[in-house]
């Protein structure tokens, strides 16, 4: 069985950080690609960052290249996502999330393609 367990979020004032973690298990790393979305209020789910599968290659969204680092634990199989230089407007869920397939080594894949995702974790960020 797949799961994917977000923890880490919080409040926290603009210029503050935060670091996310998702344990993950149930299934092979080298044949999915892991990482992080969020949904903000009235917002569509957008991806944040993303480990391609296989590894090898990480990419984030443009919002938050040079404040966000994606990094995951071989050895406990914990994904993590230290947030630093945080805006009200990274205010959002953030959900991990999983896809299998090798095409998401050369491709970012949308909230409807995700095979497994995670409850969830509230980031509030106050101005």
């Amino acid at each position: 069985e797949v799961q994917l367990v977000e923890s880490g979020g919080g409040l926290v004032q603009t210029g503050g950080s935060l670091k996310l973690s998702c344990a993950a298990s149930g299934f092979s790393f080298d044949d999915y690609a892991i990482g992080w979305f969020r949904q903000a209020p009235g917002k569509e789910r957008e991806v944040v960052s993303l480990i391609a599968t296989g590894g090898g290659k990480t990419t984030y969204t443009v919002s938050v290249q040079g404040r966000f680092a994606m990094s995951f634990d071989n050895a406990t199989n914990t994904l993590y996502l230290q947030m630093n230089s945080l805006k009200p407007e990274d205010t959002a869920v953030y959900y991990c999330a999983a896809v299998r397939g090798p095409k998401w080594y050369w491709f970012i894949p949308n909230s409807d393609d995700i095979d497994y995702w995670g409850k969830g974790t509230l980031v509030t960020v106050s101005s």
